[in-house]
């Protein structure tokens, strides 16, 4: 699982996410965070953050039988380091590394039309081109039907509100919570 989070609600909705892929057996969720970035940079991020995940490596993603995605939204689209992050991929693309590999995508926004199907979508974008499989939340789901807050067919996702302040409602939880679940199942038929 690879997510970008500023104020920590990505962070919970991918520690939802986790938890579905945890659920099913033989398989483990692997949390990795990446750094933030800045148009001037004077020293690298250290390593290992404070808190938190640690920072995605090359073997994460070689190492993965599957893998969930997750940005806040900015303007649309996802933030800018996990966009970095991707950027930096090529390698694996030239190796096919991700090819046939289930994804799940996750976001976070801070209003109802903040942008969450874009930003799902935007995501979606280098997966497809590293030949990964999208994996969303099918209307079998119930709350997908009921949801006031995030969740849709391309991913979970959170209405967080400014700085995160609003905690994950109990709908997105159980849609975070699916959606592992969901990658993590296809991930294992797809390993048998």
């Amino acid at each position: 699982m690879l997510y970008y989070s500023r104020h920590g609600a990505t962070r919970k909705l991918a520690e939802h996410v986790a938890t579905g892929i945890d659920s099913v057996c033989g398989a483990h969720a692997r949390l990795r965070t990446v750094p933030p970035v800045a148009a001037v940079t004077q020293t690298a991020a250290p390593p290992v953050p404070a808190d938190g995940a640690p920072f995605a490596e090359p073997r994460d993603l070689e190492e993965c039988a599957g893998l969930a995605l997750g940005s806040p939204t900015r303007f649309g689209n996802m933030a800018a380091p996990l966009k970095h992050f991707l950027d930096g991929t090529s390698g694996h693309w030239l190796a096919g590394t991700l090819a046939g590999k289930p994804a799940a995508l996750f976001t976070s926004t801070s209003s109802l039309h903040g942008g969450q199907e874009s930003t799902l979508l935007s995501m979606m974008l280098p997966l497809l081109h590293h030949g990964m499989l999208i994996v969303g939340l099918p209307y079998t789901e119930p709350e997908l039907m009921t949801t006031c807050t995030g969740g849709g067919p391309y991913g979970a996702s959170h209405i967080a509100r400014q700085q995160g302040a609003a905690s994950i409602a109990d709908e997105e939880r159980r849609l975070a919570i699916a959606l592992g679940r969901r990658l993590a199942t296809i991930a294992m038929k797809l390993g048998a």
